[in-house]
């Protein structure tokens, strides 16, 4: 592995703050105009890539917030937000319950994406040939009158 030169490795620790590679590029001190382009490229880089996925882990283990923790965390969420909870008035029980749709939609929402039973994109595999036709044009040549 290369040594990063110091704009790829502001690029990585810029790239967590938001995930945005166009704006770490920005930030790092790469050109306004051709940010885009170099952000992807870092991402594409495999040391560069390699060093941001070290930084996630650290990151990860400074904070104890783990993909695990994040799908418990949901999960206990989408279970709270289900429960039927005693509507109090004063607090004196009304007979009523409500129940908090819209924080269990979300919550079942973001583990279904993990999950990936709901995908924006569809992900195909396989093969693909592309065969080249070439075609040969003859001139023709016009004949004065």
């Amino acid at each position: 592995m290369g040594k990063l030169t110091a704009k790829q490795e502001m690029f990585c620790k810029e790239y967590l703050v938001d995930l945005n590679a166009t704006q770490a590029a920005i930030r790092a001190g790469y050109s306004e105009k051709t940010s885009y382009s170099i952000g992807q490229e870092n991402l594409n880089k495999p040391e560069l890539a390699e060093v941001i996925q070290k930084l996630f882990d650290k990151r990860s283990a400074k904070t104890e917030v783990t993909a695990e923790y994040v799908i418990t965390s949901i999960k206990s969420v989408a279970e709270r937000c289900m429960q039927a909870e005693q509507v109090l008035v004063q607090g004196e029980p009304t007979g009523e319950y409500k129940f908090d749709a819209s924080g269990a939609n979300k919550s079942l929402e973001l583990l279904g994406r993990h999950l990936k039973l709901f995908t924006d994109k569809v992900e195909l595999g396989g093969e693909v040939q592309i065969t080249q036709i070439t075609r040969k044009i003859i001139s023709t040549k016009s004949t004065p009158k």
